[in-house]
């Protein structure tokens, strides 16, 4: 089979195209003939060894990256029930899906109803989780909230602020240019922020009254954290998910009682995804939003498996506006 693989960490040369032997489903695994892979900054810090000291996102080298597929069940290893040959299925969080197939916990595959594209499918499972989880248990949004999102028009962005306007909360997003401005204020953004023109934070406390917002989610990390945490309201709370300008190394516990008192999270999407049960509630509460019209997907790109090192750098430039997908199958 084809797939994308690094023996070292670095830069998205380090990706190589290359031919490998398919994996054989283990007990309690099924074989996924894959037609998608999802694109996500976890596969950058994969790739980069960022998460090289992560227990909870494992990076032996070499490897074959990507934590994001949809596809169709063509074996299946011992043990495994409910899953049947030819099955439409979905999943993240296990690493391998830049290649043609991949062998994953039969419990960590969703079911694909037969009226969703996979490339909508796909880009619901690592980002639209992740919006999820953000918007309904790391901090339960309600309609007396104002949350902050950072990175708006991105894959994540979109679907949080959506998921956000559901639970009636008020929205401020930041993006970094008009057209992503518009982008935002689609899916339905209270307010949009340009960070490149105006200070964003200043922007929050005009637009709050001085008072801040109740919950920042912020993936941008290093350049954007300590004013995202000067953002919050009194015993606010800082979700820090992601690092687009670089992770986050460090933060001095007094800040956050200067701050007001408020609180700092930083969450792997595999804890709240910890049980098949848990998983699949929020499949299924995905999908309803999705199959009722209450949630839109946003595909930006679609690239080669052959082209992932193009597709990595494009994501890295921040010129996303929506999902970015490998076109697996030929």
């Amino acid at each position: 089979m084809k797939a994308i693989t690094i023996s070292r960490f670095g830069g998205p040369e380090v990706l190589e195209y290359r031919e490998l032997p398919p994996p054989a489903p283990r007990a309690g695994e099924a074989l996924v003939e894959l037609e998608f892979a999802g694109i996500n900054f976890t596969d950058i810090y994969q790739r980069s060894g960022l998460y090289a000291r992560s227990h909870t996102y494992q990076t032996p080298l070499p490897m074959v990256i990507g934590s994001e597929g949809g596809g169709k069940v063509t074996a299946v290893g011992a043990g495994v029930t409910g899953l049947e040959i030819g099955q439409r299925v979905a999943y993240c969080i296990v690493r391998g899906a830049y290649a043609e197939r991949a062998a994953v916990p039969a419990w960590r595959l969703v079911k694909v109803p037969d009226d969703m594209p996979m490339p909508v499918a796909t880009a619901l499972m690592l980002q639209g989780f992740t919006a999820h989880y953000l918007s309904h248990a790391a901090f339960a949004l309600e309609p007396r909230h104002t949350c902050l999102v950072h990175a708006g028009a991105g894959g994540v962005g979109q679907l949080l602020i959506q998921f956000a306007k559901l639970r009636g909360a008020t929205v401020i997003a930041t993006v970094g240019s008009p057209d992503k401005a518009v982008v935002a204020r689609g899916c339905g953004a209270d307010h949009v922020v340009l960070y490149r023109e105006t200070d964003f934070r200043e922007e929050v406390m005009k637009l709050t009254a001085g008072s801040g917002v109740d919950v920042v989610y912020d993936a941008v990390g290093k350049d954007t954290i300590a004013r995202s945490i000067r953002s919050l309201k009194r015993r606010g709370l800082c979700v820090n998910y992601g690092g687009a300008s670089g992770l986050v190394a460090s933060l001095d516990p007094l800040e956050l009682a200067e701050a007001g008192s408020v609180f700092f999270t930083r969450p792997h999407l595999a804890d709240y995804l910890a049980t098949a049960e848990e998983l699949h509630a929020r499949a299924d509460a995905i999908f309803a939003a999705w199959r009722g019209g209450r949630l839109k997907v946003a595909i930006d790109r679609e690239f080669g498996l052959a082209q992932a090192a193009e597709a990595h750098r494009y994501l890295e430039d921040g010129r996303t506006r929506g999902k970015l997908l490998l076109r697996v199958a030929q």
